[in-house]
């Protein structure tokens, strides 16, 4: 009978430590983090009151754009969304998904030969001409630095073979992180009948795009000095405004078309957290406050686990 007894108290203080653990977990989000991968950033320490995954506690700021979805970046989390799954145009900042597929093609210091059908494209433009020769990792950081048109065309047509194929290629990619609501036809996002995405698919591919180091430190350039062939330099400014305003900002993508109206991608990081913010379709005076608030709210204000 002592033995018995013993054994039913180790019992009873087993399961209880078996509780107490599964009750850990389940308050801190139901699942133990994920194991950080090479090309993810060192986590910082962050406050009791703020942790990953944490929504604010004070409501989100009203903003002009028709959709907008802001999500965590390391749990995927959506902490705001406002017509998030409206399919729209959304202009340049499908050029992240650009970028991921140049990317995915390797070798990104892989020469690429200008061709003059690359310059049939309006209106941004870097000027490239017949016959220059640029590696990939030049033409994909003017990509996302100055949103270049011809630069997006070039890197298609020597990736893909063409603009076509490129696009499928787009459309594979899409698929693959799971955007189910959208389709691409061009690398640059001019407007074409038949093309759209959504907030949510673009906040998809900004978060995978902010796994890759090099992309990220293309986002975050604020200018550089590009270098033509033939020794003329040109000072290219990064189109994102917020990049200036916020110093917690670092990055991401802009985007301006007639039928898309302003957008913008921006990504934030403060206190060990980082933040996507997703804002489509405002208009010039409010782009830049839309996004601003949105990742203020995400990251200045305390937050609590829900």
């Amino acid at each position: 009978m002592r033995i018995i007894a013993r054994m039913s108290r180790l019992f009873c203080v087993r399961l209880a430590a078996l509780v107490f653990t599964g009750a850990l977990i389940t308050s801190c989000g139901g699942n133990p983090p994920p194991p950080l991968s090479r090309t993810s950033p060192v986590p910082q320490p962050v406050s009791p009151a703020v942790r990953v995954g944490a929504i604010p506690l004070s409501p989100p700021p009203a903003v002009v754009g028709e959709s907008a979805i802001v999500v965590d970046v390391e749990s995927g989390r959506v902490l705001y969304a406002k017509n998030a799954d409206l399919q729209r145009a959304v202009a340049s900042t499908q050029k992240i998904v650009t970028a991921l597929c140049v990317l995915d093609a390797g070798n990104i210091d892989q020469p690429v030969n200008i061709a003059s059908s690359d310059g049939n494209c309006e209106p941004t433009k870097l000027g490239l001409r017949a016959g220059e020769v640029y590696t990939r990792r030049e033409l994909l950081k003017v990509l996302m630095v100055k949103s270049a048109n011809d630069v997006g065309r070039a890197l298609a047509r020597d990736v893909g073979g063409s603009q076509e194929n490129f696009a499928n290629l787009m459309n594979q990619k899409a698929a693959s992180l799971g955007m189910r609501n959208s389709c691409f036809l061009n690398p640059h996002g001019l407007t074409e009948p038949g093309q759209y995405s959504t907030a949510r698919d673009m906040a998809i591919a900004a978060r995978a795009a902010y796994r890759s180091p090099l992309l990220r430190s293309y986002f975050a350039t604020k200018s550089f000095t590009f270098r033509f062939n033939d020794g003329r330099t040109r000072t290219l400014e990064n189109t994102n405004k917020v990049l200036k305003m916020l110093p917690y900002c670092d990055g991401m993508k802009t985007g301006t078309t007639n039928a898309s109206g302003r957008c913008l991608i921006s990504t934030g990081s403060l206190n060990g957290r980082s933040v996507i913010a997703v804002v489509l379709k405002s208009n010039t005076p409010n782009i830049w406050t839309d996004s601003s608030k949105l990742l203020r709210w995400a990251l200045e204000r305390p937050a609590s686990v829900q």
